[in-house]
């Protein structure tokens, strides 16, 4: 037996052991990609419907100031629903979270208002 023999016996095996190797570390690239850039789509969606918050807020602040606090907010969610849904769809907040978001954001708005 040579060395050729020898090589020829061995490359299937070593063949399979770097094949076992590749497939390890693709896998474990894709699962660092997909936790690396999924939290930045998730930021960038949270970013996305906070802007569109503020976004209505500020369109019906520029509406009439008197109007009740109630049609501010829900005027909010509905420019936010309208504007980025695909952010809503991903986070997945119910009418009740997205309300108190823009009533936080409209308390904010006032506050600097007032200062």
């Amino acid at each position: 037996m040579n060395l050729n023999d020898l090589l020829q016996e061995l490359l299937p095996v070593v063949l399979s052991g770097l094949s076992v190797l590749l497939t390890a570390l693709i896998g474990s690239a894709a699962h660092t990609a997909k936790q690396r850039w999924g939290l930045d789509i998730e930021a960038r969606h949270r970013e996305a419907l906070h802007s569109a918050l503020m976004s209505g807020i500020r369109a019906g602040v520029e509406r009439g100031p008197n109007e009740a606090a109630d049609v501010l907010i829900r005027e909010a969610v509905e420019h936010a629903k309208r504007s980025v849904p695909d952010a809503i769809l991903r986070l997945g907040p119910d009418d009740s979270v997205l309300t108190n978001l823009a009533r936080s954001k409209l308390a904010g708005l006032i506050q600097r208002y007032i200062d």
